[in-house]
Order: C-alpha cells, then structure tokens, then sequence
C-alpha cells in the first residue's frame, strides 16, 4: 500500500535531520537521481535523459566543478503519480541525494513537490511542462519549456497570417488544457476566434474521428498538442489521411514533429508547421558542440528537446554543485540558480529568478528535406519569451 503523505514527508525530514550538515560537505561524491520514463512507450525520454546528461558531465571532463558526480536513475514508466512519490522518496532518504532532475509527465513532477520542499531538495525539471508546476515547491528549477511560453507566440503569428478560424485538439491533461487556453486567450486578443476545443484522452490511439470533426468545422487551421511519441505519429497520420491537408486546414503545432520521430513521418511532415524552443538543426557552435558531445556518449541518441532539456538541467546543477562546493544547502543552490543565464545550444537563456523558469527564443519551424533527411528548420525568432502561463 502507498505510504500516505503524511509518513512520506516525515520520514524526508526525520532523514535530514538526523544527517549531519558537514558530513554531507565532507562527501566528495554529489549524488543527483534523475526521474523518468526507462520502459514502455515513453522510454526514449529516459534514454535521452540519460545520453543529455551522462554526454554533459563528460564534456566537462568526467566532473563537475572538481566533485564525482553519480547519477541514479528510476524508472516511473509512464504517467504514475504514486510511483513518482514513492521513487523520489527513495532518492531522498536512501540514496541521500543532493539534487533531482528529469520529469516528463506533469502529474509525477506534481507528485514530488511536498518531498523536495520538505528536504529542501533542488529539483530540475527537464521536459513537464505545464505552467504552475513551479508555483508548487520552491526548489523546482525548469530547463525546458512551457506550452504557454512556446503557443503565445504562435497564436500570434497565425493571426498575422489571416489564420482567424481555428480549431485546438489536445491531449485531455495538465499539458494539454495549458496548450489549449493559451491559443484560445491569444487569438482572441488578436481577433481570431477557436471554433472548437478538442480534447483527446491520453489513451487515444484512433485519431480519425477527431481528424473528421476537426474537417467538418470550417477551420482554416488546427492548434494541437500531444505528448511525445506514437500519438503524434497517429495524429499526422490522420491529418493526412482524412484530407485535412489537402483542404487546406493548416497545422499547427508544438513539439509535434519532435526529432526522435521525425523520420518515421516520412514526406507526409513536410511543410509542417510548429513554435517551439529548440530545433536540432539549430546553427549555433554550442549546438554544434551538443549534438557532438551527445553522439560521443551514445551514438544513437537524438539531439531534441528531451535531450537537449538534460543537457542544460545539469549545467545548472553544476553551477549549483560550484556555488555550494558541493555541500547539501538547498537555499545557497537556488539562489545561485535564479542568477544565471548562458548560451545554450537552443540559443541564450537565463532562469527568470522569481518563477525559476527558462526564458528563452521560441522559433517557428518548418518541416524541411536536406539530403535524404527530414529537419526542423528555423524560419522566424520570436526572440526571448518568458512564461506566460504564470500571469493567467
């Protein structure tokens, strides 16, 4: 039986107080425990978690900021709250880690903040991207994104293109309701109307009747958000197959053509159109120096926002491991944290020290063939975008 909050939080507490602050500064080791998808259909985020941060810490020569880094990681397998408690608490008291990264899915990252306030444990989310996830403890840091901070700017643009009727079919989760009121709220400041909100159960795997609905409303473009993986396959192979291309109802997405599954879309990709904060195909030295660093660490790993989220969540860390000298001091790490700002491989970001979220360009992207392969190639900055989700 899960062990309720309550025991959950205690025991975290019980476990820091009964370590003694210089042992933890004596320990030359610093321990992070990454959380995350390893097995099942959401796997490839767990591995590109690992390949992101595992090619970081080599790239630093195998330490960071002088200090052994141990990375632990645990497996919550999908979207599992409970599970994610349970994992994190482990990390807590029995690994005794000094900070956590990773979190794909909303609900788990939810699930860890009464743990990581109570410990005062650093807590880097890589991908989750719903807007309040930082609001609920003040040791989550973000290096990845959030829905309102990557749609704002393309509700925008779709008005500037005379795109006013417009439907938005989303996933049915934290993630997805972001995605859905932040176009809905933008292009009606811009003068467009959405004239249907979809919502899709995450279980969906038949995404022709949604297609068929989306055709019948007389939109001139649809605003999606799915989480990563087949159901973005199944979504575009429905776009195309029930005609909505060929009716001219543009596509509009996110992280929809994601580079971990772009290849597999095949020619039925192209000229698809998404905003969002990284592009593998992005022309910058760090990004040069990332997708090379990650293809040392594992050849098969793919430079896209899962990996590249990794990669920047453990420069944070190290910068929190050198301001701390690698003591336990979850306050004297934050603070370090919400001053920093770097060129990343997306382009230059900085962590906004109240939300402690990324603020960072967000890039209109195209679908385009180079040589034999499929890239997301950058048309248009929108320049630094802030999280937007915060004010609502």
């Amino acid at each position: 039986m899960p062990l309720t909050r309550r025991v959950l939080c205690g025991a975290v507490l019980a476990a820091t107080a009964l370590t003694p602050p210089l042992a933890l500064a004596q320990d030359l080791k610093v321990k992070v425990g990454i959380i995350g998808p390893f097995s099942g259909p959401f796997a490839h985020y767990g591995t590109l978690f690992k390949a992101g941060a595992e090619a970081y810490i080599a790239s630093q020569g195998g330490k960071l900021a002088g200090k052994d880094v141990e990375l632990i990681y645990r497996d919550t397998g999908g979207p599992n709250p409970a599970q994610t408690k349970v994992l994190a608490q482990e990390l807590i008291v029995k690994d005794k880690v000094d900070f956590l990264g990773g979190f794909v899915f909303t609900p788990n990252a939810m699930a860890v903040a009464p743990l990581i306030q109570q410990s005062k444990t650093p807590t880097v989310i890589f991908n989750a991207a719903t807007s309040s996830i930082t609001e609920k403890s003040d040791y989550f840091i973000r290096t990845s994104y959030t829905l309102w901070q990557v749609t704002v700017p393309l509700a925008q643009w779709a008005a500037k293109q005379g795109l006013k009727k417009i439907v938005t079919a989303v996933t049915d989760y934290g993630p997805g309701i972001d995605a859905e009121a932040a176009f809905k709220a933008e292009l009606a400041k811009q003068g467009g109307v959405v004239v249907e909100s979809i919502r899709m159960p995450m279980a969906t795997t038949d995404f022709g009747p949604f297609a068929q609905r989306i055709r019948a409303s007389g939109a001139q473009a649809v605003y999606t958000f799915l989480p990563g993986g087949p159901p973005n396959l199944g979504f575009v192979k429905a776009y195309n197959e029930n005609g909505l291309a060929k009716a001219g109802i543009q596509f509009l997405g996110t992280a929809e053509m994601d580079e971990f599954d772009l290849q597999k879309f095949g020619d039925s990709a192209l000229g698809l159109t998404t905003a969002f904060h990284y592009s593998g195909a992005h022309d910058s030295p760090q990004n040069k120096t990332f997708v090379a660093a990650l293809k040392k660490q594992d050849p098969a790993a793919v430079a896209n926002y899962a990996s590249v989220g990794a990669w920047d969540g453990m420069y944070v860390i190290h910068k929190m491991i050198e301001a701390t000298g690698g003591a336990k001091d979850g306050a004297k790490a934050l603070a370090a944290a919400r001053e920093l700002q770097w060129e990343s491989p997306r382009g230059p970001v900085r962590i906004d020290p109240k939300s402690r979220h990324i603020t960072q360009n967000v890039y209109l992207r195209k679908v385009e063939k180079q040589g034999s392969s499929l890239v997301n190639a950058e048309t248009q900055n929108f320049g630094p975008q802030v999280d937007f989700g915060l004010s609502q």
